[in-house]
């Protein structure tokens, strides 16, 4: 069973936080999910994890305003306040200063890309191998929904407008009838030519934990994210991107871009596959992951056989 702790913020948001593994492990992998997800998309990586590299701490929490991490104010729905609760999760989780390997997928990544510019010196210190997951660091420059562009500015002006409606009903949550009526549109936006029924179940789920704060607040600012000079600054970091080709929200050139700004990034782009690589591609991402912490364990005095 995972050690559950909980993260207490400055503006009194509470963060619910999963660890497994020894704490004064050598390096630690901490998960970070997208926007309207929380900890458990991870469940595949977590898994595997722990069952390939059983020395190393793994760590998943549940960002503010998602799963069973409480509520905010509307002002601190910013990327920039997430990548200050980062910071503050890594002093209590994986306080003994040992290397960290940070694995973002969508808002997770930008996550990560908005500690390492708000923190540097924080970051450089603790953080030796990234991974991005179906994310970008250009907020929505190339987001068309595979759709026509004319057609994806219609729909980006629908979904700002109305992020912007959620944002003010506070930390309601989703009508679970509603989401289960929407899972065809989920499914859509989403996944890709193969999906899982039980991974739908599970987005589904995560959606009805978040708040509609969180749903509506976080938009403006992962549309207006713009990160590529603050990963240029990473390129000695052992580091991985992936992307589905049939990525609606963070397509492929989203990942193309992170390479380039990191050129020493493996960059792996998967046929068929949709927004949530975890889940539709958990070998691939799995692969990915095993290859950077390997790179990061091969330069530690202690190594998993």
């Amino acid at each position: 069973m995972p050690e559950q702790v909980e993260v207490r913020l400055p503006d009194d948001v509470r963060l619910h936080v999963e660890a497994r593994g020894p704490a004064d492990a050598e390096v630690t992998v901490v998960l970070l999910h997208g926007w309207t997800l929380d900890g458990r998309s991870w469940h595949r990586q977590v898994a595997a994890l722990r069952e390939t590299y059983p020395s190393v701490r793994v760590v998943t929490y549940d960002a503010r305003g998602h799963g069973r991490s409480s509520c905010m104010a509307l002002p601190t729905a910013t990327l920039a306040q997430l990548g200050d609760d980062l910071a503050a999760v890594l002093d209590t989780v994986s306080s003994g200063g040992g290397r960290v390997v940070l694995v973002g997928h969508s808002m997770g990544g930008m996550t990560i890309m908005e500690y390492a510019h708000r923190h540097p010196e924080h970051f450089a210190r603790r953080t030796a191998g990234l991974l991005f997951v179906s994310t970008t660091a250009e907020g929505h420059t190339h987001t068309v929904y595979g759709l026509s562009p004319r057609i994806a500015r219609i729909i980006r002006l629908a979904e700002t407008t109305g992020a912007g409606v959620l944002a003010r009903c506070g930390s309601w949550r989703p009508p679970r009838a509603l989401l289960r009526a929407l899972q065809p549109s989920i499914r859509w936006m989403l996944f890709g030519e193969r999906c899982d029924p039980a991974d739908i179940r599970l987005v589904t789920s995560a959606v009805a934990r978040a708040s509609l704060r969180s749903i509506g607040g976080f938009r403006a600012s992962i549309g207006a994210q713009h990160r590529l000079e603050t990963l240029a600054a990473l390129a000695h970091l052992p580091a991985a991107a992936l992307v589905g080709d049939r990525d609606r929200l963070t397509p492929p050139p989203c990942a193309e871009s992170i390479a380039e700004a990191l050129p020493a990034t493996d960059l792996v782009v998967c046929p068929g596959a949709g927004h949530m690589l975890m889940m539709e591609r958990a070998e691939e991402v799995n692969g990915a992951l095993s290859g950077v912490l390997r790179r990061v364990l091969d330069t530690s005095p202690v190594r998993d056989c």
